[in-house]
């Protein structure tokens, strides 16, 4: 597609995509769909305040996730936020979580009140298990909080045992995994709770919103009151809360898409296996799903191998000059933002994150984008020697 260097957009040639190419789900469903569920809305006329449609999604993500009960949140930050709040040992200050995982999840900890202690991951699933956040431990741990990784999953079942043995509560962001199962138990019914989100780049999209699924009632019932400022009953405040309710035309917008899930994973894992295809010649390294479990197949994350002459985030550059907005894989660690954790070693986390990248996937890539994408993919590795030698002379001009 691209013969000469000059022909990149990067180095001033046509961009390959006029409108970007994103990597998030961005789900849009059906039309009439939506306004099924977000007509009832005059009908009731209750837009917040756990109205009947939010009351409806949350039986119905229980329901999909094999759990007890659902609580529904205004945003997954907030979600995640007021579920350290709850699950905190009191007078403990620290929370151990991976180094290599969503960019304001040490913000989120802060915010809690509380200091994040990072740990390394696993290479094969680059995910957490018992072995890594055994090792960081102290008087001073609150909260386990482990994350399940892009397409992977971490090893939820050693992490269980661990804060059953410790008496350590083990929160799980499971963000990245929702719709899956380990072992074919739903993802949603593990740890003490688990935490999802429902921006427009989820696997379901709320517009905006987050949830968390627990077996434990007492808890269900305290982050119900926590998201409503406090008030357990009128006038009356039990916890330091927020406004953190998700109000009705969220909860119509996540409704209708969970009645199109499975055409989402049909599209999804075609692109996936469209990549595994047309990626297959290439020195890099397609991180798989677990086909005999339940996956969204939503992500497409690669990592680079061999000589490609270019560094991750020159391939990126010029990958994104064309609108493929692919991106890098959690970088930089979150170890690396804070001085007082700079100085920390973590070579699995510096390792997969220097050579990850995120592809474009979701609603928006089509199987023709793909064969567009690795043709882009195809031409820097053939061209890699040309395009390093003009990148320098560009910075040296």
């Amino acid at each position: 597609m691209k013969n000469a260097v000059s022909q990149f957009a990067f180095f001033g040639g046509p961009q390959l995509f006029m409108e970007p190419k994103p990597t998030s789900d961005l789900h849009r469903p059906n039309e009439d769909r939506f306004f099924s569920y977000a007509d009832s809305i005059f009908e009731t006329r209750q837009f917040t305040n756990n109205g009947p449609l939010v009351q409806l999604l949350e039986k119905r993500l229980a329901e999909q996730h094999g759990t007890e009960h659902c609580v529904c949140f205004c945003s997954g930050f907030l979600t995640l936020l007021m579920c350290i709040h709850a699950l905190a040992l009191p007078g403990k200050t620290e929370v151990i979580l991976p180094s290599a995982t969503y960019r304001r999840m040490a913000d989120i900890v802060r915010w809690a009140g509380l200091t994040p202690r990072f740990t390394d991951i696993d290479f094969e699933t680059m995910g957490v298990n018992r072995a890594l956040f055994e090792t960081q431990i102290t008087d001073k741990t609150a909260l386990l909080l482990g994350v399940h990784p892009i397409v992977n999953m971490s090893a939820v079942t050693e992490l269980e045992e661990l804060s059953r043995d410790t008496g350590i509560p083990l929160l799980m962001d499971s963000v990245e995994a929702a719709y899956g199962t380990i072992h074919g138990k739903k993802i949603g019914s593990f740890a003490k709770a688990e935490v999802f989100s429902m921006h427009a780049s989820k696997f379901i999209n709320a517009f905006e919103g987050g949830y968390a699924t627990t077996n434990d009632a007492e808890l269900a019932a305290r982050l119900r009151v926590i998201r409503a400022f406090g008030f357990e009953q009128k006038d009356s405040i039990s916890e330091l809360g927020c406004n953190a309710k998700l109000n009705e035309l969220h909860a119509a917008m996540a409704l209708s898409c969970i009645d199109e899930l499975d055409e989402q994973v049909a599209h999804n894992k075609a692109i996936f296996n469209c990549y595994k295809k047309l990626l297959s010649d290439l020195p890099l390294s397609l991180v798989s799903y677990d086909a005999t479990e339940k996956r969204t197949w939503k992500n497409i994350v690669v990592r680079l191998t061999g000589d490609w002459g270019l560094t991750r985030d020159e391939i990126l550059s010029v990958l994104q000059a064309e609108n493929i907005l692919a991106r890098a894989y959690y970088t930089p660690p979150l170890h690396k933002k804070f001085p007082e954790t700079a100085s920390l070693e973590f070579p699995v986390t510096e390792a997969v994150t220097s050579v990850g990248c995120v592809l474009p996937s979701g609603a928006h890539v089509s199987e023709e984008d793909v064969a567009n994408v690795s043709s882009i993919l195809h031409d820097i590795y053939a061209m890699r020697a040309q395009l390093k030698e003009e990148m320098r002379d560009e910075r040296h001009r």
